[in-house]
């Protein structure tokens, strides 16, 4: 028997941070784990939240993307229900069919051979911040340079352009619903425009890159519509760079203030970072809803938790509460460098299992290697109650990170 809703169920929860979910998600994982909530679009949906559903459910090919985003869907908030054609939003075998595409691009044997270049754009960078003196904006100066230079250069997009594709990646990514989302879809007609024209170079001038890659397969194979083509292009740059900005950014932040006595114990050994930025990454909430951000319907009846999801229903997985699920982690709510039994799944889990993931880790690790090899007394420039959030829908993103260093 599902337990009537209250007015506190209403999606999303009230209460997240990059700190971590809303508090309410700690009662529903041991009371309600499987709940039926009204939704800010109106509609009802299944809120999920202990560890082993989400993952079971992330699996699961009767939960549908395609079906979320199509016309008719239910309306649960947001934007990205507009966008059916990206690759976030389809089921197999259209999704399995372009995955293929680009997956052997992000191997880890590929990403390997990616390190040495992301070592030079990180120095590069920090040489640049040390160089300026005592104070910098860790966001605007490291977080979103670092990772839009890398997927730039993957994808080939010239890097005089960066900073402009940035601006439009960034309204793209950080929608805010208040505002109708018209930014979000005001980057999207921008970065279209401006990927069809990097295409039509491209096609002139191929050259070794993801893309050039892609458009092979488009005109040699007739392996992916032309549509499909313009959208994987501002997909990829989109996840690529702002889901990792945003992690950095908020990672840093949480060891500069819940974990600073251990700044100088990740600078003594780097062998500890790559275990402490799993950490981060299980952690640190990136989602302001405290779910994957892309509900799913139900393509047919599904058991899960005691409760019988209907054929039809909107489902909500909420990532951020199955990271802290107490079944799974000892201790979830404490930041622990050292947790050494940390399956989290903030990359996702199942079919749309983040390509990114291995390149996002690197990133990580090189970025954090870096700064605490550099600023071994980097602090908030401001107090935390000061630093500036977007207020979005997707993920909870810093606009700047002030900091300072030396006397």
């Amino acid at each position: 028997m599902v337990t009537a809703l209250q007015e506190s169920d209403v999606y999303p929860l009230p209460g997240s941070s990059y700190r971590g979910p809303a508090p309410r998600y700690a009662e529903l994982r041991q009371t309600r784990p499987v709940v039926k909530v009204r939704t800010a679009g109106g509609v009802d949906a299944w809120l999920v939240t202990r560890y082993q559903d989400v993952r079971e459910l992330s699996a699961d090919p009767r939960l549908s993307r395609a079906l979320a985003c199509g016309e008719g869907a239910p309306r649960i908030g947001g934007t990205m229900h507009t966008t059916p054609e990206m690759i976030i939003s389809l089921d197999s075998p259209e999704h399995s069919r372009l995955r293929k595409l680009v997956a052997g691009a992000f191997t880890m044997r590929r990403i390997e051979r990616m390190r040495d270049n992301v070592q030079k754009v990180c120095d590069e960078l920090l040489d640049g911040i040390k160089a300026r003196g005592g104070t910098a904006d860790l966001v605007q100066e490291f977080a979103v340079p670092l990772p839009l230079t890398v997927i730039g250069e993957l994808l080939g997009v010239p890097s005089e352009d960066l900073r402009t594709f940035e601006k439009w990646a960034r309204a793209f990514a950080t929608v805010d619903e208040r505002a109708g989302g018209k930014e979000s879809l005001d980057g999207l007609a921008k970065l279209s425009e401006y990927i069809v024209g990097l295409i039509a170079e491209k096609r002139a001038n191929p050259t070794d890159d993801m893309l050039s890659e892609l458009i092979a397969a488009r005109d040699n194979d007739d392996r992916l519509s032309e549509q499909e083509l313009v959208t994987f292009g501002f997909t990829l740059i989109g996840a690529g760079f702002d889901t990792t900005a945003n992690q950095l950014a908020n990672s840093v932040l949480a060891l500069l203030v819940d974990a600073r006595d251990k700044w100088q114990w990740l600078r003594e050994d780097h062998s500890r970072i790559p275990v402490a930025v799993e950490e981060l990454l299980r952690h640190v909430n990136l989602f302001a809803t405290d779910t994957s951000g892309f509900p799913r319907i139900a393509a047919e009846d599904i058991e899960v938790g005691g409760v019988t999801i209907r054929k039809g229903d909107a489902v909500l997985l909420a990532l951020a509460s199955a990271n802290r699920d107490e079944a799974v982690f000892t201790d979830p709510d404490r930041l622990d460098l050292a947790r050494e039994h940390n399956p989290h799944i903030s990359f996702g889990h199942g079919l749309h299992y983040c390509l990114g993931k291995h390149l996002g880790r690197m990133e990580l690790v090189i970025a954090i290697e870096g700064l605490v090899s550099r600023f071994p007394d980097l602090r908030l420039a401001v107090p935390e109650s000061e630093l500036p959030w977007h207020v979005g829908e997707i993920n909870h993103t810093l606009t700047s990170l002030p900091v300072v260093w030396g006397d």
